[in-house]
Parts: C-alpha cells; structure tokens; sequence
C-alpha cells in the first residue's frame, strides 16, 4: 500500500502487525517495508510516481492471526495507534462459522483486517 506519511505508517504497521506474528523482512532506505511471517507478503512503501497515496475503493487487506485473542490484540493496537474502527472483533456468519475478524481503518484510509479461521468449524468440500 502506498504512504503519504512514511514514518509514522511504518511506526503504525510495526506496532499492529505485531500482534498476528508478522515482522519486517525487508526495509529499503525511507522508501519500502515489507512485513511476513516468513517472507515478504505485505509492503508499505512511498509511491514510486511520485504523486499523493490513494485508497482503492473496496480493496483491503487481511492478516491471518493464530487465535482469537490475537484478532483482538490487533483491533485493540490499531485503534490505540490511531486507526478508526470498521467492524470490531467477531464471528461474521455471512463468511463462514470458521471466520472470527474485525475490520479497522489505517493512518490514511486503507481498510485492513485481522482474522482467526477455526478449522474445527471449516465446511469440508468435495474437490
């Protein structure tokens, strides 16, 4: 996602997505981070034209978390570091039985989310 406010998005990604395990892989001086578990998976980054950094209507970004607790960290982090609530913590019948999430609005915009899948309660389809 892009930045118009570098430091403090970076300040922002480093104190959320700790809480569903994900950690910065790669920094490239002042202009990119890339956060993963294992690898990169999600880059905060200045946009590379130049111009304003934009949110896409109806894009977000979801972070698998290895509990429910952890979900909650997440919603509780981001909205003490300054995100806007857009969904708290909870089942969402319309996903599935497995889906525990919630929904919050980053620094500039962005919608991000936090989810837990409880495999326990995951339909089992036919391939």
């Amino acid at each position: 996602i892009g930045t118009n406010e570098f430091d403090r998005a970076i300040a922002f990604y480093d104190r959320v997505l700790a809480t569903v395990d994900a950690v910065r892989i790669v920094t490239i001086d002042n202009v990119a981070v890339a956060y993963g578990k294992q690898f990169p998976e999600f880059w905060v980054q200045r946009p590379y034209d130049g111009g304003e950094a934009q949110q896409a209507n109806g894009v977000h970004f979801a972070f698998l978390a290895r509990t429910k607790a952890a979900v909650d960290r997440f919603y509780a982090e981001a909205l003490a570091a300054g995100a806007t609530d857009d969904g708290p913590p909870g089942p969402r019948a319309d996903y599935s039985a497995a889906y525990y999430g919630c929904f919050v609005r980053d620094l500039e915009g962005h919608k991000i989310e936090a989810m837990f899948w409880d495999h326990s309660k995951a339909p089992v389809s036919a391939a």
